[in-house]
């Protein structure tokens, strides 16, 4: 197993890096992979020094497997370079999540829709990815209509420079701004650029992609995104209308028995996702189920996930696994 790593040392990357090796993945040869500007650069993983190379070098070493963790641009013009000589691609971008012949893959969602001859895998949105591994166990029970999701992101989502930022911020110290306006002690309603709807892209991310992953269209979905001044970890309270009457204790039970999901929720004991609790583990988890009370057939719930790890790298290298024990690769 020959694995390309590109974006090596980015924040996602590192994050790679560890998960890989925490789970064991089998690597014969690792190519660690970067900009120009990080070229020679070396990182230790397992006791072994490598050296950073280039994107041309990595394609002309032709991986079995490239993981790319380095932007839009950078996917859309070497994912198809690797594609071409017989690399598979799993794809940490937006650039094909939404491609009608890319699958768009959560695995415990749909990794059986994979097969051999899909050589460019996107993984989605790190929101999107917390979003419907509480969702999918409950639309196949209860079927949904419609979702209201509201986000408090992580400024790691942004990348390093975003948690710079703040860090300079706490520390009174001026520097460089990743974001329009300070971010410690305030709350930013602003996750990537705005469209032309009014609605910034990573809203649009949470609108249409969970209609992929499900392979349904007759459910939608409405986002705000906010950007809050944690260091790690994404939140998500989340109001779900069903077509079908739903018991709150078979709720709970559809949650816990689903793989990923670990359930936190006894008002009684303050027991509530969080952040802080999230950090470096690679589970959903889902708290404060209750039922709205305004509304018919819906629910409330409170969803949290590392962002960096099951919304990022754990995600992408449980599409590898999948590959390998399934021989697509």
């Amino acid at each position: 197993m020959k694995l390309a790593l590109i974006g090596a040392t980015g924040m996602v990357g590192e994050v790679m890096l560890k998960v890989l090796k925490e789970r064991n993945f089998p690597i014969d040869e690792l190519l660690l992979v970067a900009s120009e500007k990080s070229v020679g650069k070396e990182i230790s993983f397992k006791g072994k020094t490598h050296k950073v190379i280039g994107l041309m070098e990595a394609v002309a070493a032709k991986p079995d497997l490239a993981i790319f963790s380095a932007g839009g641009s950078t996917s859309l013009e070497w994912a198809p370079k690797f594609a071409e000589v017989g690399t598979t691609v799993i794809d940490n971008s937006s650039a094909w999540r939404m491609q009608p012949d890319k699958k768009l893959i959560v695995p415990e969602i749909n990794a059986h829709l994979l097969t051999k001859d899909d050589k460019i895998i996107a993984n989605p949105n790190c929101s999107t990815i917390q979003l419907v591994m509480a969702l999918a166990p409950l639309h196949k029970k209860y079927k949904m209509k419609r979702v209201v999701v509201s986000t408090y992101q992580s400024v790691s989502g942004t990348g390093l420079k975003a948690v710079q930022q703040m860090e300079n911020e706490m520390a009174g110290i001026k520097g460089e701004m990743a974001y329009p306006y300070p971010i410690h002690r305030n709350a930013l309603p602003h996750c990537d650029v705005f469209e032309e709807n009014g609605y910034t892209k990573e809203e649009m991310k949470l609108a249409r992609e969970p209609q992929k992953i499900l392979d349904d269209s007759t459910f939608s979905v409405t986002a705000t995104a906010v950007r809050i001044p944690t260091a790690g970890g994404h939140s998500e309270a989340v109001n779900v209308q069903f077509e079908n009457n739903f018991d709150l204790g078979e709720v709970r039970r559809l949650l816990h028995e689903t793989p990923g999901i670990v359930v936190q929720d006894n008002p009684e004991t303050n027991t509530y996702p969080m952040p802080m609790y999230a950090h470096d583990k690679d589970d959903v988890f889902v708290g404060r189920i209750r039922r709205d009370e305004t509304q018919s057939n819906t629910l409330n719930m409170w969803i949290v996930s590392d962002n960096l790890r099951k919304g990022a790298a754990t995600n992408a290298v449980q599409i590898a696994e999948y590959l390998i024990h399934n021989n697509l690769i």
